[in-house]
């Protein structure tokens, strides 16, 4: 066997090839260069809870956590999640046997579709998705099959999911379902009825369901978020996927979770302690802290989060931009065609030399880009002078 020479190029697994640097990290790298307002990668600006951060500095100075923690997470904070999910939503999970600590959410998507699928499975999930799941999904040797979410024809209004198609993609080969609401990138957030129709769905065909709940708590207006874990038939056969990230603006301390009955979740952990082990020591005692704040604090973070909705929103609406109103999470779809735009990577790339902001094709997150071709996302878990700064240089766009 001989070693590779210098003009050698390893091969890409061919399950990846299609995947590169996420868009995440391109544009944020180019923020960096370009000294722009980052409006695109979602997180907050500024840090959550002080008593939160502090019962992290208390965990490391008292030593707990700083040693490998267990492997399925340390027991406060998986009581800490049982607590959350029943007192929240009215669901009994036993965090000895049905809650699992990850490495944020997307450890724990990649880790359940990897303990979940078998090469040539067909997983249905809602486009234009979370750009992990495709990736996560090949690496699983499954095969995606997009459902895309639509606006609803009136202009401004949000996507909407149409069950029919949903219903139609589903085969003998679907093995799963991958469900996200609040719903990232468009900001849409399932009705009841949707959740019930796709609750059905999953019975009637034996069907599996993951479903990312990161942004559970950022609802706005009349929507609600109601987990699909509580529909009949669905406890037994949905893994839910929660984060501290969204909830607590630490999204750097990667503490998410799954729960879900005992053979789902052993499937999951089977894979988890191959791919992190474990994480986030010390940052678990202070989650497990977070969890236990009043109604108060989710509240008010809620409101304030829907008035920097409402801040960036008019601002992207006075710069030109189509704006479809989102019911939940940290982001606005646009879109760029008021300006004689139709490419929005292109559009994307050229922001920050044009007016010193950046942001997000849309176009990423669809197997087809022509989708969503002329759709940029902005992010609003900033500061409100940030925001302002930037819907301001935004207008420079229509002048």
């Amino acid at each position: 066997m001989t070693g590779m020479t210098s003009t050698t190029r390893p091969h890409l697994n061919r399950r990846l090839a299609e995947f590169g640097t996420t868009i995440f990290a391109e544009m944020s790298a180019l923020a960096t260069a370009t000294g722009s307002i980052n409006l695109g990668q979602g997180f907050p600006d500024t840090d959550g809870p002080e008593e939160v951060r502090e019962a992290a500095v208390r965990a490391l100075r008292e030593g707990r956590g700083n040693q490998y923690p267990p492997g399925p997470g340390i027991p406060e904070l998986r009581t800490a999640i049982a607590a959350h999910q029943l007192r929240r939503y009215g669901l009994s999970y036993d965090p000895d046997t049905e809650v699992l600590v990850t490495a944020g959410a997307t450890e724990a998507i990649a880790a359940s579709l990897l303990a979940l699928l078998e090469p040539g499975d067909e997983v249905v999930a809602l486009e234009p998705y979370y750009d992990s799941y495709a990736a996560s999904i090949a690496m699983a040797g499954g095969r995606r099959v997009p459902v895309t979410l639509r606006p609803d024809g009136d202009e401004g209004a949000s996507f909407r999911l149409d069950l029919d198609e949903l219903r139609a993609a589903v085969t003998d080969a679907t093995r799963l379902l991958l469900i996200n609401t609040p719903h990232n990138p468009t900001g849409t957030v399932l009705t009841r009825a949707e959740l019930a129709a796709i609750a059905e769905l999953a019975v009637e065909r034996d069907l599996l369901v993951v479903t990312d709940e990161v942004y559970e708590h950022l609802v706005f207006d009349e929507a609600e978020h109601v987990p699909l874990a509580t529909f009949p038939g669905m406890r037994e056969r949905t893994v839910t996927i929660g984060s501290a990230g969204k909830t607590f603006s630490f999204t750097g301390w990667k503490v998410g979770w799954v729960t879900a009955a005992p053979e789902l979740v052993g499937a999951v952990r089977s894979v988890k302690q191959f791919l992190t082990y474990v994480s986030s020591g010390p940052f678990q005692y202070a989650i497990a802290e977070a969890l236990r704040l009043p109604d108060s604090y989710f509240d008010g973070f809620r409101a304030d989060l829907r008035r920097k909705r409402d801040l960036l929103g008019d601002g992207l609406r006075a710069a030109g931009f189509e704006v479809y109103q989102p019911q939940g999470t940290y982001f606005i779809t646009t879109d760029i065609t008021p300006f004689g735009e139709k490419d929005a990577y292109a559009f994307c790339r050229a922001l920050p030399e044009r007016c010193g902001v950046v942001a997000i094709p849309n176009s990423v997150f669809y197997d087809d880009p022509d989708a969503g071709r002329s759709q940029v996302r902005f992010t609003f878990c900033k500061r409100d002078d940030v925001l302002a700064e930037a819907t301001g240089r935004l207008r420079r766009l229509g002048s």
